[in-house]
């Protein structure tokens, strides 16, 4: 499921990411692997910005991601990731790891125009869809990437448990 969502997200050298939720730091460090990559100057490198709200998860996907040597290269933030992360946006890709009851409208805000989204969407654990949500000229195109199982987004955009 990573490599599928990290090739739907098209991604490029020097494309800023958001992600939201963490987890272990994987995910974030396989994105940081394209759009970072070591052999291009610093200055035109990008950079993975994860979210992740479970504390815990958040201190566990930062020890991993230094002892991967992705820590220049991905920022882990322990918050609510359904908001996104307002402070360095606008992202090139956003990547939700939790299935959503619908589109946080912060993410939407939060993509550049010409941008794509990738995320769940659906009900607790189940009947769940990857959509990937292309922002061309302030207008939304959706499409359905098929069926999914993902734990569920919590926070204020997402699912009330």
């Amino acid at each position: 499921m990573v490599s599928i969502m990290d090739e739907t997200l098209e991604l490029e050298a020097g494309q800023l990411v958001l992600e939201i939720g963490a987890g272990s730091g994987w995910h974030a460090s396989t994105i940081a692997e394209i759009v970072a990559p070591t052999d291009t100057p610093k200055r035109e490198q990008g950079h993975v910005y994860t979210v992740e709200i479970v504390p815990e998860l958040a201190e566990i996907a930062r020890k991993n991601v230094e002892r991967a040597g992705y820590r220049d290269r991905v920022t882990i933030i322990c918050g609510d990731g359904s908001e996104g992360y307002a402070e360095k946006a606008p992202y090139d890709r956003i990547l939700v790891t939790a299935a959503a009851p619908d589109i946080p409208k912060p993410l939407i805000e939060q993509l550049k125009t010409g941008g794509i989204l990738v995320i769940p969407v659906g009900g607790l654990y189940l009947y769940q869809t990857l959509v990937r949500i292309r922002k061309k000229d302030n207008k939304i195109v959706k499409e359905n990437l098929g069926g999914v199982a993902f734990v569920p987004l919590v926070g204020k955009h997402g699912h009330r448990l």
